[in-house]
């Protein structure tokens, strides 16, 4: 039943990251790679996690590849939401 559910969590994170990256193809605001990256990592962890570990997530290279995807959450919408200089001309 557990890989049911990871099975489900995999393809739920792929096909965001797909929906995310169909959005900056036809915006080109870098907001949505951020997203799209996050979630292809999420889902890459989980399939490998599936595959290669048999659900023991006690290792810290877990913990740290979570960090990386949910980095990549914060610091897009940080970017999305700080100020920017204007360009000069």
């Amino acid at each position: 039943m557990t890989n049911l559910f990871t099975g489900a969590i995999t393809m739920g994170s792929l096909v965001i990251a797909l929906f995310f990256l169909r959005f900056w193809r036809s915006s080109g605001d870098r907001f949505f790679i951020y997203f799209a990256l996050s979630f292809f990592i999420e889902g890459l962890h989980r399939l490998y996690s599936a595959v290669h570990d048999n659900g023991g997530e006690d290792s810290p290279m877990h913990y740290l590849i979570r960090l990386l995807a949910y980095g990549l959450i914060i610091w897009a919408i940080l970017e999305k939401n700080l100020p920017r200089e204007k360009s000069r001309k």
